[in-house]
């Protein structure tokens, strides 16, 4: 089993104490996340939380240690619901789904012009609440990102040219075998989540990669691709029986 990292909805607003914390367990036993950066937050709910003048430069020195920044939408608002129709299934609302081609490329290319800006590199992207159309893929290989960590399986994959990272679980849930992406949400983080990723690192650190560790994994031999759709399959099922 390999674990990958990954922090959702960071942004100049946020809870700056956990960040804070989990950037000191991370140092301390040299785990590289993901984070995925919102270029320019304008979400009313994640606005409320205290905000730091400095964001871009503390981005700079994140990814000046190895950590993967990668573009998180673009203003985190929600424009549409998808009723399940979006490319992944997983339903709700999408800042994304449903936006015309154009629309979607102008937002993808406005938050690199922001990251760019910030002289920050950015080769990948997951949308808010996992949820996209065939126009967000194309809007963006058309500005120039082939790296999406969202999906089913337990490899990385490629697929109408994107390597796609799976994220499965919303928990602390692992296989004991595949890769497992973590989806961790500061904003709503206490002490007692807190503890719960300490334990995870301390008790995991070992089996915890890198985002480019995690690229090297892609597979797409016939037995992945089986074990992808049955996982596809079995999620499938399970959120339509809780719904």
């Amino acid at each position: 089993m390999k674990i990958l990292i990954r922090f959702d909805d960071i942004a100049e607003n946020m809870n700056w104490h956990f960040m804070e914390k989990s950037e000191q367990l991370f140092d301390k036993y040299k785990i590289k996340p993901v984070l995925g950066v919102i270029p320019n937050n304008q979400d009313k709910e994640l606005k409320s939380y205290p905000r730091r003048e400095n964001f871009w430069k503390i981005v700079k020195k994140w990814q000046s240690k190895g950590w993967e920044i990668s573009m998180h939408g673009y203003n985190h608002l929600y424009k549409s619901e998808t009723y399940k129709n979006d490319y992944f299934k997983y339903g709700g609302k999408s800042e994304f789904f449903g936006e015309t081609l154009v629309n979607q490329t102008n937002k993808i290319q406005k938050g690199l012009e922001i990251f760019k800006k910030n002289n920050i590199k950015v080769r990948s992207f997951f949308a808010p609440n996992h949820t996209y159309d065939s126009n967000t893929f194309i809007a963006l290989k058309n500005s120039g990102i082939f790296e999406v960590i969202d999906g089913y399986g337990l490899k990385p994959y490629l697929k109408n040219e994107i390597v796609f990272i799976p994220q499965l679980f919303y928990k602390f849930f692992f296989f004991p075998f595949g890769l497992q992406t973590t989806q961790i949400h500061l904003n709503i983080m206490d002490d007692k989540e807190f503890d719960r990723l300490q334990f995870l690192i301390e008790k995991n650190y070992e089996n915890i990669i890198t985002y480019d560790e995690a690229l090297s994994l892609l597979s797409n031999n016939l037995l992945d691709k089986f074990i992808n759709k049955v996982i596809y399959c079995l999620l499938r099922l399970k959120r339509k029986i809780s719904h």
